[in-house]
């Protein structure tokens, strides 16, 4: 039996026509998923041509076909593959809160909670970075246009921002649970090199990803001031009735309040009456969840942000 008769439709004869049917049997699903799959064909069938210099595309595509696949099989056993991926990907709740105030406190065990909150905190410094090497690298590339040298230095800040953008794509699956490429942007090596350079200009990822980085700066600040901010207030709350209940904080008549003296000899002090303290505690308990939601709400829409801008469409030229 022949590969033709094996496959309905017969195989594909070049590289680039199976990964464009590879691409339309992976229609419909995530554009992150179809980065990684078609990068991954693209290096197999490749290293495999490498290997046999005596044989043409046609050939080398039905020599993997039994081992590889076709691009019908292929696109099922990614599929199969991100089922896996999503779950994991997903925070498990056992058992259910289905009531209001289930799901309220719920998030206190939320792992992807913390992880959110923990992003919202370094993006400050990622935000910083990543606008400084935009800004940087831009301002320097294209000022070096009129050399030589600048061409090939914009191509190279150019390749240097896409693989930033998968080192923050991991940074936002880990931490956000959001799915990210885990491969490069697919690219036709098929296509003459200047084709691909001026592929690279008007794909609609690479200024999505500049936009991104730059975006990053008032993003990050934001995060981190809200992040502080709720955090400083919750556990402000939380720790001056203990304070004054565990007897570290001391009557100051001066004040007409308490204080608590630090070991640098700052005095942190509170007018609160001693019946205010318990709705304290209880604000700031109440706060401190507060902080977990909106840490996971933020962690949310930045990831959903990040696939629109970072992760390309799976409609590839």
């Amino acid at each position: 039996m022949n590969a033709s008769s094996t496959f309905p439709g017969g195989l594909p004869t070049t590289i680039p026509e199976y990964l464009d049917r590879l691409r339309v049997a992976l229609a419909g699903a995530d554009p992150a998923l179809v980065q990684d799959a078609l990068y991954d064909a693209e290096e197999y069938l490749r290293s495999e041509l490498a290997e046999n210099p005596g044989k043409n595309e046609a050939e080398v595509i039905a020599a993997v076909a039994g081992s590889y696949g076709a691009p019908d099989e292929v696109a099922d056993i990614y599929r199969d593959t991100e089922v896996k991926v999503q779950a994991a990907l997903r925070t498990p709740m056992s058992p259910p809160r289905r009531s209001a105030l289930g799901r309220f406190f719920g998030v206190v065990v939320d792992p992807r909670a913390y992880a959110a909150l923990f992003y919202m905190l370094l993006s400050l410094a990622t935000g910083i970075f990543y606008f400084t090497w935009v800004v940087a690298g831009a301002s320097v590339s294209l000022s070096m246009l009129v050399l030589i040298i600048g061409i090939p230095l914009l191509l190279l800040f150019l390749g240097s921002v896409r693989v930033l953008s998968l080192v923050e794509g991991r940074l936002i699956e880990v931490m956000l649970g959001e799915r990210m490429p885990r491969r490069p942007l697919y690219a036709n090596r098929g296509r003459p090199w200047q084709q691909r350079i001026a592929e690279l200009f008007t794909d609609p990822r690479t200024w999505g990803t500049l936009l991104y980085f730059v975006a990053m700066l008032p993003l990050g600040v934001g995060y981190f001031t809200i992040a502080v901010t709720l955090l400083a207030l919750s556990l402000a709350f939380i720790a001056a009735p203990i304070a004054v209940w565990t007897g570290l904080a001391t009557a100051n008549v001066d004040y007409a309040g308490w204080q608590v003296v630090g070991l640098d000899g700052t005095a942190w002090g509170t007018s609160a009456e001693a019946w205010m303290l318990p709705l304290m505690l209880l604000g700031g308990v109440l706060l401190l969840f507060i902080t977990l939601h909106v840490a996971r709400g933020i962690g949310r829409l930045h990831g959903m942000l990040a696939k629109h801008l970072l992760v390309k469409s799976a409609q590839y030229n």
